[in-house]
């Protein structure tokens, strides 16, 4: 936006005896995103500014069209009418880029590279340093206030625990920054985004399956229920298979056998009555309890399933598995990984959470009050 207000292809604009101020011509920033090596072609210029309308960030200055067309139509930042939203995610957001750019730009700043278990951090800082610094510059009244605004910041992904095991305390734990805000980056990163990572290929958490008598060549987990027959289920991509297949032979090198047809693919329909928002779990006096579950993992895992994202809820439990016997129920809402805070994660990452941490799975549950 600042690049085309001073290459002038943002500035007021006439059309039909009326003046648009602050406006674009959808064409003409086509071009320019080609010409200036933004977007290899025109399908991807499109495609990269009809993100940025998906997003609120820009809108067809009468809003008459809700696609962005390459062509002599006028468009607009909502930044520069004043019809950007200000969301929460986004106040959270600009807050920690201002917070940020405040940091980097002093000579003695808290944020330094720091070691822990023999591995080098950039950018970290310690929890009470964070504070003090926070109550000094007059960013937060106080230290609770500041620990809230350290808390909001690691639950949207700013932030972290080096090693994501902590939330945010007012302690000697050592944090960092997530993002680097100063970092160029370009607009095709947009159109990859939502780009699969190396679990979110599984339409189940692959830590969560469980196999009976594990042969190489049948390839399909056994789901166990006590004096019940067992219930065959699809491994549907490899990556579940490859996550957990149990005993002696943990992982599978051949490629797995459909046990259904390709339609088996689709996500499995959430046990979900309604869908429930982490503002709904964490309001006062909201109808839910938290409890806290040690599960020990067995040779072939946990034995549950967990799904969606911000909040996960468990989808599936396997009623002979070590979950089960720890209390775990499908449509609790996971709280807490191993003491990491994680109603803002989605299911792919809070999978990679528990394969790379201990046998001794620690979580917080939040179900609702019957």
């Amino acid at each position: 936006r600042l690049r085309l207000h001073d290459g002038k292809l943002i500035k007021d604009r006439r059309y039909h005896l009326r003046t648009y101020p602050n406006c674009f011509v959808a064409k003409e920033l086509t071009d320019w995103l080609i010409d200036h090596k933004e977007a290899p072609d025109r399908e991807t210029g499109i495609r990269l500014m009809q993100k940025l309308m998906d997003h609120y960030i820009i809108h067809h200055v009468c809003d008459e069209h809700s696609d962005y067309k390459d062509a002599k139509l006028l468009y607009r930042f909502r930044k520069d009418d004043g019809t950007f939203p200000l969301s929460k995610d986004v106040k959270v957001f600009m807050r920690g880029q201002s917070l940020y750019e405040k940091l980097v730009s002093v000579e003695e700043s808290i944020l330094k590279v720091r070691e822990e278990n023999s591995v080098k951090y950039q950018r970290t800082f310690l929890g009470c340093e964070m504070i003090d610094w926070l109550v000094q510059e007059g960013e937060a009244e106080n230290r609770k206030e500041a620990v809230e605004l350290g808390r909001a910041l690691l639950e949207h992904g700013i932030i972290q625990h080096v090693s994501n095991r902590h939330h945010f305390f007012d302690s000697d734990i050592l944090y960092q920054f997530w993002i680097n805000f100063r970092r160029r980056r370009r607009l095709t990163e947009l159109l990859n985004e939502n780009s699969s990572r190396a679990l979110s290929e599984s339409p189940d958490s692959p830590f969560c399956l469980r196999k009976l008598n594990p042969d190489p060549g049948n390839t399909s987990f056994l789901s166990v229920q006590t004096n019940k027959e067992i219930k065959i289920v699809s491994a549907v991509r490899r990556s579940s298979i490859t996550s957990l297949a149990g005993n002696s032979n943990p992982y599978f090198s051949t490629a797995p056998a459909w046990a259904f047809p390709p339609v088996a693919e689709c996500n499995p329909k959430s046990v979900l009555k309604r869908p429930v928002t982490n503002e709904e779990l964490l309001s006062p006096g909201a109808p839910y309890i938290k409890k806290t579950l040690t599960i020990v993992g067995d040779a072939v895992g946990w034995g549950f399933v967990v799904r969606g994202g911000r909040p996960c809820h468990i989808q599936a439990v396997d009623p002979g598995g070590p979950a089960a016997a720890a209390g775990m129920k499908v449509c609790q809402f996971v709280f807490s990984v191993n003491g990491m805070y994680v109603l803002h994660l989605d299911y792919q990452t809070i999978s990679s959470l528990i394969m790379t941490g201990p046998r001794t799975l620690m979580m917080e549950v939040m179900e609702a009050l019957e």
